[in-house]
């Protein structure tokens, strides 16, 4: 019964298909070659083409939904609903007034002196006289002693007006303080501006070739500081007789710095020297009265009782002898002092703190000064040119005070300074009398000295020996090829 209907809907459908044909004959015979028909009996189809139609097709069908459907869903998506807004009064800041333009800053015109120049040649120079100069010192008050002398690469500043005349002056007053003068008010002005100073530890090392200062500029020392460290071990080193070729020092010390410009050396902070193999060390401490003071590792003053030569000398013309042959009399004799030879006119100081015994002329001896320092010592003076203004029989003075100058007075050949060390009335060699010691800090300065200078200090004096022996290790030995 299937069987019979399967054969009647075949049988339909071919009549369905050949009514077709009969309608639409001119596209069958076109499309003659075209078959789905997958008897047996039919041709085979062309399926190259074929798939580049059915590819073709399907390509375009997939763009065009791609592109026509998400644009129908976007305009189908309903309108967004606006949600209302409620504004609320805010209170706004007040404007703050418009500011005013800053003042004009004036226009100061920095000067440099050159050498050779003066003041008046400065001012001149810009076309300012000489009663311009003058306002400028009656103004400047006390500081106007910075004027007096100036010096190479020191700066002025000028304020000059459009008239040409002068409205203010600048100057530096010292280290730390500007002197500014103002001639544009109605009375002249000065006042005084701190600057702000930069202190730096740094630090020098060096070897003595031939003298002290030549060592001292080779390690980076100007004159002036070099001249401190021999202040400090004067005591206990004869910087003409006892270097000698291999002594080192090894010195810190602040420097000054101004606007990022070094200005200047200040003072000693931790010193060494070594000479002839014996170290002496020098360290700076503020004492319980505010002042500094230089002190050895044990916490002695470096400033000994006595300096052991009370003048700057060249050479010593005369040592101290039992038996000299004297230049005057001709004739063998005791030459109870040591005499320093010394341009005519040196000042001669005070070897130690005392009370003057004996000011005046002495057979022999020329102008002659005795001071009486305790029950025990006295020290004796001659041949000076001339005695030191103020200075009387019975009045004290401190160690290092100029007592008179070199001169060649009473049995001379030539200017030099005869001085004597006596201890009850005898004369010792001032060179090598042992000087009393002076009292150490008290207990309780001592361990904060010990603690907070000694220790830090010494430590960095080691460890910048250390380094000066690694790099002479490390640089190597000049050898000649052979």
């Amino acid at each position: 019964m299937s069987g019979k209907i399967r054969g009647g809907l075949r049988a339909r459908k071919q009549a369905i298909c050949r009514k077709a044909q009969r309608r639409h004959c001119s596209f069958y015979e076109r499309c003659a070659h075209w078959s789905f028909d997958r008897s047996e009996s039919a041709s085979p189809i062309h399926w190259h083409r074929e798939r580049w139609v059915l590819a073709g097709t399907a390509l375009i069908a997939t763009l065009l939904s791609g592109f026509i459907m998400p644009a129908w869903a976007t305009a189908m998506k309903p309108a967004p609903t606006v949600e209302p807004h409620t504004l609320l009064p805010l209170p706004l800041p007040k404007l703050s007034p418009i500011r005013q333009a800053a003042p004009k800053v004036d226009d100061w015109q920095v000067v440099r002196v050159q050498p050779g120049q003066t003041l008046s040649d400065i001012f001149s120079s810009h076309g300012l006289s000489l009663t311009d100069l003058q306002r400028v010192m009656d103004a400047a008050g006390s500081a106007k002693s910075a004027l007096h002398s100036i010096h190479p690469g020191q700066e002025f500043d000028f304020l000059i007006g459009k008239d040409g005349s002068l409205r203010g002056f600048r100057f530096d007053k010292d280290q730390a303080d500007r002197a500014i003068v103002r001639l544009d008010g109605p009375q002249p002005t000065m006042t005084l501006q701190a600057r702000v100073m930069d202190v730096r530890e740094e630090v020098a090392h060096g070897v003595i070739r031939s003298n002290l200062y030549a060592a001292g500029a080779a390690a980076g020392l100007n004159a002036a500081m070099v001249g401190k460290l021999a202040n400090l071990f004067k005591y206990d080193i004869d910087f003409v007789q006892d270097l000698r070729p291999g002594d080192s020092f090894t010195v810190i010390y602040d420097a000054t710095y101004r606007d990022g410009v070094r200005r200047g050396e200040g003072d000693i902070v931790a010193a060494e020297f070594v000479n002839q193999g014996t170290r002496y060390t020098a360290y700076r401490f503020k004492k319980a009265d505010g002042d500094y003071g230089w002190f050895s590792e044990d916490g002695r003053p470096i400033q000994k009782s006595f300096l052991r030569i009370p003048v700057d000398f060249t050479r010593i013309s005369s040592p101290f002898s039992m038996d000299r042959l004297d230049p005057i009399t001709g004739r063998r004799q005791e030459h109870s002092g040591v005499d320093y030879a010394a341009p005519m006119g040196t000042p001669i100081h005070a070897a130690g703190d005392g009370v003057i015994k004996f000011r005046g002329w002495e057979r022999g001896y020329g102008n002659f000064v005795v001071i009486q320092h305790n029950k025990d010592i006295s020290t004796a003076y001659g041949h000076m040119s001339r005695f030191a203004k103020g200075e009387r029989v019975g009045e004290h003075v401190k160690q290092g005070e100029v007592i008179g100058y070199v001169g060649m007075t009473g049995w001379a050949t030539g200017p030099h300074l005869h001085y004597e060390f006596r201890v009850d009335g005898v004369a010792r060699n001032p060179q090598t009398v042992t000087l009393p010691k002076p009292q150490p800090l008290p207990a309780a300065q001592l361990a904060k000295f010990k603690a907070t200078v000694v220790k830090p200090e010494l430590a960095r004096l080691e460890q910048i020996d250390q380094r000066i022996k690694l790099a002479r290790n490390d640089t190597p030995a000049d050898h000649t090829d052979n």
